[in-house]
């Protein structure tokens, strides 16, 4: 028979051993499942939107890009990578997206409108004659750490041929830009 009025005893429920494995397990999954998403963010999916047209026709103005902040930990960027860097460290700065052209201990120099990386011109294609040779009119060399940028729109690029910009050592580089996304219809890998 039940007493009559208020009581305040609680009936404890048991916790089952099951109980508290499958509890665990679940809190244990989330976490695996965190991990493996805070590492694919951090190392391929770094979004950063291009400003202005010094990548067309490659990249456009308005863009997001995703760029991969982990595979030049193992490996140094090479001539043809489209990088990601702030200039001259400048944390309060805009990224920059640019092509790398030439590497450390590479030689650069812009002769009549034409890009030669170690004495031979550059192999590029579809692009028009430089209109300013800037710090490259006389030839550069790039020191241990240095890396030689431009724009793929050669005439209409702050680069690594102006002061401000200058080389670009492989310390301000974030990292390789990897995919572009423009729109549901205009999206892929950046080459």
């Amino acid at each position: 028979m039940r007493p009559k009025g208020l009581s305040f005893r609680r009936r404890r429920k048991k916790v089952t051993l099951t109980a508290a494995k499958s509890v665990l397990i679940f809190m244990g999954e989330i976490i695996i499942i965190l991990f493996i998403a805070f590492v694919l963010v951090y190392c391929l999916g770094m979004r950063v939107t291009v400003a202005g047209s010094s990548m067309e026709t490659t990249l456009s103005d308005g863009e997001s890009v995703f760029v991969d902040r982990f595979s030049y930990n193992f490996t140094d960027p090479k001539a043809g990578d489209v990088v990601a860097f702030l200039p001259n460290g400048n944390e309060k700065s805009q990224y920059y997206i640019k092509r790398v052209v030439a590497v450390p201990g590479d030689t650069v120099q812009i002769v009549d409108g034409v890009l030669y990386v170690n004495g031979e011109i550059y192999d590029e294609e579809d692009t028009e004659a430089i209109k300013n040779a800037g710090l490259a009119e006389e030839e550069i060399t790039l020191g241990d750490d240095e890396y030689f940028v431009l724009g793929d729109n050669r005439n209409n690029s702050e680069d690594s041929r102006y002061a401000n910009i200058g080389n670009v050592s492989e310390e301000y580089i974030v990292g390789k830009v990897w995919f572009y996304y423009a729109s549901i219809r205009d999206f892929g890998r950046v080459k």
